[in-house]
């Protein structure tokens, strides 16, 4: 994983602190893969928020704070969450590939 001490507990405080207390955020993608170089921040973030514009303005805060403590990079988030009726299939290579943060 291509993410250090300081990266990972900072996306972990940020995610909890938007998403709620009992959410979780998985890394996937590229930044996994320790050989390899570059790439964004992928991050699978499963919340039991369920109102849409709740969750809305979780990830703007969320983003908001990690470009803050992490500096300006690209960071994508998939959002799960009670009653999401579309999952597009990269929600399953995020589950599926995904590392627990």
């Amino acid at each position: 994983m291509r993410l250090n001490l300081y990266q990972r507990q900072t996306i972990i405080n940020a995610v909890k602190a938007c998403f709620g207390p009992r959410a979780k955020v998985k890394l996937f993608g590229s930044r996994t893969d320790d050989a390899a170089k570059g790439g964004d921040i992928d991050l699978l973030i499963s919340t039991d928020m369920y109102e849409v514009q709740d969750i809305i303005r979780a990830e703007l805060r969320c983003q908001m704070k990690l470009q803050q403590a992490l500096g300006e990079q690209k960071i994508d988030m998939l959002i799960d969450y009670p009653g999401r009726s579309f999952h597009p299939p990269i929600f399953s290579i995020a589950e599926q590939s995904g590392v627990p943060l």
